[in-house]
């Protein structure tokens, strides 16, 4: 079966999260991505644990299917390598600080010239232009400038950051989107392009309607905790032995839950009976759905809920998601087997395609694994320049 990004190759500068995250993606489906990393430390994430026999699980799992060529970029002989493999690649993909590449006379101007074709990705903290784009940035500070930690958390308490990254895995997917849509235009055109993804606009872009009640309404979004803005019950639940999540956002759905109670008056009460004066009245209706469900423990009213129709769940934790059935059914943890790490269980990929599904077979490189490798197969050089290379430490 041939994997639908086959013969993409990709240039992979990138490194901890966002970038290696969005190159993992196009590797799934077939790119072949060459990783460039730095001699002797390679990407920051090798550093980070957990550690499996001495291997970073948080590197194995981020790039995963992709060859690691360790070159030092501030050698002469080590640019004109990148170069020439920039005319025989299809994508190149960074994550440095603005001015960075540039510097390195990497930058999209410069590359498009030795190759018109290339598709250009960066990704950064606040993009390449704009008032703030030379600030640096990690996920904390483009939650927060993005908007995001201003809505997250209780009224009473601090604003707090979201549980994951979603920063860097939000702008990651943005640029996997980018490219996707870059390669298309390529097909058509012939022509390649710089894509500029920064983490402040793509978690601006996650904001959905909290944006658009500033824009229409001119309400500034407060933080409610887990409960929704616009829509009642939509919350977590205190039950018998912990908590249960419902969601409902129309009055079919109260009904339904109100059914289940065994209330079916609240589906025509002049406090509940639109969804707008269920939010209204929000502390009201908390109190008697907690009431009830004081007589149940989770699991026991996540099925009478479930089977009522509504959607509710347990929170499960990490260690119950890796266990549950459903994700070991969907393949949503895999297994690879590192050289050295040995078997570990990574996240699988969440696109499953009918006719091109993504193929997960090997782990992350060892630093600096495929580098001679590149240089002969692609470039083509013998081993007399590749053994002066190494004399010269590039």
């Amino acid at each position: 079966m041939q994997r639908p990004l086959e013969n993409v190759r990709v240039l992979d500068f990138t490194r901890v999260l966002a970038g290696p995250y969005c190159t993992m993606l196009l590797a799934d489906m077939g790119a072949e991505v060459i990783k460039i990393e730095r001699p002797g430390a390679g990407d920051d994430t090798r550093h980070f644990g957990p550690f499996q026999n001495g291997e970073s699980g948080y590197f194995v799992y981020l790039n995963r299917g992709k060859k690691s060529m360790a070159l030092d970029l501030k050698n002469p002989h080590a640019i004109t390598a990148i170069k020439e493999l920039v005319k025989e690649s299809d994508v190149v993909v960074e994550n440095f600080r603005p001015g960075v590449m540039k510097k390195l006379g990497l930058d999209f101007e410069s590359l498009k010239e030795l190759n018109p074709s290339i598709i250009y990705t960066s990704i950064s903290g606040f993009g390449q232009y704009g008032p703030y784009s030379q600030r640096p940035a990690y996920d904390l500070v483009a939650q927060a400038m993005g908007g995001l930690t201003s809505i997250t958390g209780h009224p009473d308490d601090p604003p707090t950051r979201s549980g994951a990254s979603l920063g860097d895995m939000s702008a990651a997917l943005y640029a996997v989107y980018g490219i996707m849509v870059a390669l298309f235009h390529r097909e058509r055109t012939g022509e390649g392009q710089l894509i500029d993804v920064a983490m402040t606009d793509s978690i601006f872009a996650l904001l959905e309607n909290n944006v658009m009640r500033y824009t229409v309404d001119k309400i500034v979004p407060e933080r409610i905790g887990s409960r929704h803005p616009i829509s009642s019950p939509f919350d977590i639940y205190q039950a018998q032995d912990g908590h249960v999540v419902i969601a409902v956002a129309n009055e079919s759905l109260f009904g339904k839950l109100a059914a289940v109670m065994k209330q079916p008056e609240l589906a025509e009460d002049k406090r509940f009976y639109l969804d707008s004066l269920r939010t209204k009245n929000e502390t009201e209706l908390k109190a008697i759905i907690e009431n009830w469900l004081r007589g149940y423990t989770v699991a026991e009213a996540v099925e009478m809920i479930s089977e009522g129709g509504v959607p509710c769940s347990p929170i499960l934790t990490i260690g119950d998601v890796c266990e549950d059935e459903h994700t070991k059914a969907r393949e949503m943890l895999i297994r690879v087997d590192h050289p050295v790490a040995g078997p570990m269980k990574i996240p699988g990929n969440p696109v499953k395609l009918s006719q091109t599904p993504a193929v997960i077979k090997e782990a992350s490189p060892i630093l600096g694994e495929h580098t001679g490798q590149v240089l002969k197969d692609v470039l083509k050089w013998d081993w007399r320049r590749l053994q002066d290379l190494e004399e010269q430490e590039v």
